[in-house]
């Protein structure tokens, strides 16, 4: 079957919500652009006491991406060469991508067969006297067992750097993403629930001295012009992305909301099929950033969709302890049997906020007739 040209339900479609917002960015931009304030102005100190109030974290901190803002965490932790970091193979390669960056080892632990988050009853073992921290991923936006995982940090003192990148708005226990940890990471990439026209990060922490570190950080180590106290990068978020996402923040609450509705619909429509649907974990709000179910017929079921005009996507098809470029760390196939087959087995369907009825049955009949073959 050949893939559809036109999708009648593409994987994501961010059109609608750009007209919702469009008035409010072109006013912005004209602001901007009159001002000729480009960097570090007022969008970007607005939206950085916009994310704090909302995340309940004492500071926030715009970054120039969501990799960046990782990276930059672990080197305000003093995260350097030769030390280790734990954290899941079931990621985007920035994870670990950022570890790598400071010099340090990432340290794969398998994840939830369930929430397909970090385990925290598997860190413990993986501690070693190189280990400086724990990078947990609130993965497609279902926040982690920050409860276990915490505890595990405690336990062994050490500092937790939560990858939120796709999960603005989710709550762990009522706890917002981001705001339990020692800092917290934030993407602001066009296609998260919370994204900008371009790349765009933040990072949250409720430590001052780790706040005023990261400022530093991100700004060549410098709060003085031509002073540098510390050796930092260049990584401001601009005032265009910051007026963009600053619209959108408005509206996220509204967004997200829609997007657990669609969630509801999808596993009420698809709960009786040979699927593993995503998991409904008591106390926890997940954003819903992707819809990823597993099938033991996943490459069928993928061709199938694509063939129908619904689009689809993978997320994740090789876990990070199998990239070639970690192949000197020694991980072998079968080590991680967890992360291993839920690569193997998983699709994620079309999730946004604007998906409207019609879009929703499209794809609910397509899943279900598949399993009539």
């Amino acid at each position: 079957m050949k893939k559809s040209a036109n999708p009648k339900v593409p994987l994501i479609d961010l059109s609608g919500q750009q007209k919702s917002v469009q008035g409010e960015i072109d006013r912005s931009l004209r602001r901007i652009f009159s001002s000729q304030r480009f960097i570090l102005g007022e969008y970007g100190s607005l939206l950085e006491q916009k994310v704090a109030q909302k995340i309940k974290a004492r500071h926030a901190i715009g970054v120039a991406n969501g990799s960046d803002a990782l990276y930059l965490a672990l080197l305000a932790l003093g995260v350097g060469n030769g030390d280790e970091v734990i954290t899941t193979p079931f990621t985007f390669f920035a994870t670990a991508g950022a570890i790598s960056r400071t010099g340090a080892v990432p340290v794969f632990v398998d994840i939830d067969p369930l929430t397909f988050n970090l385990d925290p009853a598997a860190i413990g073992a993986r501690v070693s006297k190189k280990t400086k921290a724990i990078l947990p991923v609130h993965l497609f936006g279902l926040p982690c067992d920050m409860e276990g995982i915490l505890k595990i940090a405690k336990q062994f003192s050490l500092p937790v750097v939560e990858d939120a990148a796709q999960s603005y708005g989710a709550t762990f226990r009522g706890s917002q993403t981001g705001s339990m940890g020692d800092i917290g990471c934030f993407s602001f990439y066009p296609t998260k629930n919370l994204g900008g026209a371009g790349d765009g990060g933040i990072m949250t922490t409720s430590s001052p001295e780790l706040a005023e570190k990261l400022k530093l950080l991100r700004n060549h180590g410098s709060r003085v012009k031509y002073k540098h106290e510390i050796v930092g990068i260049n990584s401001r978020l601009d005032e265009i992305q910051a007026a963009v996402i600053l619209a959108k923040l408005k509206r996220i609450d509204r967004w997200n909301s829609a997007r657990c509705k669609h969630a509801k619909y999808y596993e009420k429509a698809l709960g009786d099929l040979p699927l593993q649907l995503p998991a409904n974990v008591p106390g926890l709000k997940s954003t819903y950033h992707l819809y990823s179910i597993l099938s033991d017929r996943r490459d069928q079921l993928q061709q199938h969709l694509e063939a129908r005009g619904i689009g689809c996507g993978v997320y994740y098809p090789l876990p990070l302890h199998l990239q070639p470029c970690y192949q000197w760390l020694g991980y072998r196939r079968g080590d991680l049997p967890i992360s291993e087959s839920t690569a193997e087995k998983i699709i994620s369907l079309p999730m946004y906020a604007e998906m409207i009825a019609r879009q929703l049955n499209t794809v609910v009949d397509a899943v279900r007739d598949f399993f009539k073959q």
